[in-house]
Order: structure tokens, then C-alpha cells, then sequence
């Protein structure tokens, strides 16, 4: 009863949790799971997970972490409606919640200062760049279609608590727009991490974390690897993942 047409449970190989996707729809990919490994939440904290698509990252932060509570925002109905029926299928219901909203209007929501960390792995594609000829809610996951990068960091700055965590994953070559962002609204980018698929390969992903009126200075840490130069997972990268 959980499932609709063209709709399937992919078991997430992490307790036991699984989560509702659609073929041919949107599906997570590796940057989600990289983005609730890296984040490093606090027991009893108050998240908010902003563009939630399928819930990939609440479900996963509430099975790895003992934070108290887990909002996600998404402004696809449909896709938000899968999204709450992945936390039921996983008996989430107390610690996560799924807001069917756009995420301009999730601090007059939720209210300002709520949260000790908001998490985002938002649209990578710049609003007027690139081909828009996936599917509805796969184009929306991938250009700034109902958001834009700007807007997902002064949501975040309006939901964080001062010295509130802001973690985000986005593409290498919008680096300079994703921290530009961040000191424009109060947050200040503290650690940033390159993701590289493998060796002799430029990086594809990066990872950065950033707190609400914080001091200037920023690490660099060690970049990861995905993959071997024989197609296997790096050690590092099964590591840094655990048991998903």
C-alpha cells in the first residue's frame, strides 16, 4: 500500500532503512550520501534539510545520528508525498517530518533561529544554463528552476540558531558563487572538501561546511577518492560511509 505505479523500496544497506524511488524519476546519487556522512550533527539538535527530494538525507541522518528532530522541505508535491511515505515505511514518524513548501518560506514557518544545522544538496545547474530535457521533477533537482543558490543559503542563514552548522555539496566550478553566498548572508565557510572520482581525475564534487556568524578562516582537508584506479571503492571513501 505504500508504493504507486512505477515506484520501488531500494533497501539503503544502513539499519535496516529503505526508501521509496521512481523509475524514471529522480533518484539520489552518491553526493547525498556524502553530504549526511560529512555533516556532523549533535545529539538533541534540530536539523533542516532544504530541496529534500526523495527524504534520502533525513532518512539516513535519523538512522546515523541521535539528532532530536529532522525537517525536510520540498516544494514537488508528489515527490514530498513519496518522501513522507519512506519516513512511515522506516517508522520515522517521531523524529522526521517532510513539509511539502518552497524553501523561501520555511524559516516564516518553521521559525527563525530554529535550527542547529541545515543541510542542502541543491540544483547544481546555473538558472538559465544547460538542456532542461529530463523529466519535471529530475530537471528541478538539477538547474534552478524553483530555487536558486542564493536563496537555498538565505533560507539556510534565516533557520540556523547563531553559531548554527551549514553544510552544503555542490560543483567545483560554482565555488566562488557557493561562498560568495555564504558571507552574503552571515555564514562563514569554515571547512570545504574536494571530491575527486579518481586519481588523475579533477574534482566533480566539493564539500563545504560553514557557521552562522562565524570567525574568518577557512581548512582545506585532505580530498577524497572515490574510486580505485581498478574500479573498487577507496578505502577512505567506504570509510568515510560506514555501512551504506
Amino acid at each position: 500500500m505504500l508504493l504507486n505505479e512505477n515506484e520501488q523500496i531500494d533497501d539503503l544497506q544502513c539499519k535496516g532503512l529503505k526508501l521509496i524511488q521512481r523509475a524514471g524519476g529522480f533518484r539520489f546519487g552518491i553526493d547525498a550520501v556524502l553530504l549526511a556522512n560529512f555533516a556532523k550533527t549533535a545529539k538533541a539538535s534540530k536539523i533542516v534539510d532544504l530541496g529534500t527530494g526523495t527524504g534520502i538525507i533525513p532518512v539516513l541522518l535519523a538512522g546515523k545520528t541521535k539528532a532530536e528532530h529532522i525537517t525536510g522541505i520540498e516544494i514537488l508535491p508528489e515527490i514530498a508525498e513519496m518522501a513522507k511515505r519512506s519516513v512511515a515505511l522506516n517508522k520515522l514518524e517521531k523524529r522526521v517530518e517532510i513539509l511539502n513548501m518552497d524553501l523561501k518560506d520555511s524559516a516564516g514557518f518553521l521559525g527563525f533561529e530554529y535550527a542547529d544545522m541545515v543541510v542542502s544538496n541543491p540544483p547544481y545547474v546555473n538558472a538559465g544554463c544547460g538542456l532542461l530535457n529530463d523529466s519535471g521533477d529530475r530537471s528541478v533537482a538539477r538547474h534552478e528552476i524553483m530555487c536558486t543558490l542564493d536563496d537555498v543559503v538565505m533560507a539556510a542563514s534565516n533557520l540556523l540558531k547563531n553559531k548554527g552548522q551549514f553544510n552544503i555539496i555542490h560543483r567545483p566550478e560554482r565555488l566562488v558563487d557557493v561562498i560568495c553566498a555564504m558571507r552574503k548572508h552571515n555564514i562563514e565557510p569554515k571547512q570545504m572538501q574536494l571530491i575527486y572520482p579518481g586519481e588523475g581525475k579533477s574534482p566533480n564534487l566539493v564539500l563545504i561546511r560553514g557557521f552562522k556568524a562565524g570567525n574568518p578562516q577557512i581548512k582545506v582537508l585532505e580530498p577524497l577518492y572515490i574510486y580505485n584506479r581498478d574500479g573498487s571503492y577507496s578505502e577512505k571513501y567506504l570509510h568515510m560511509v560506514g555501512d551504506i
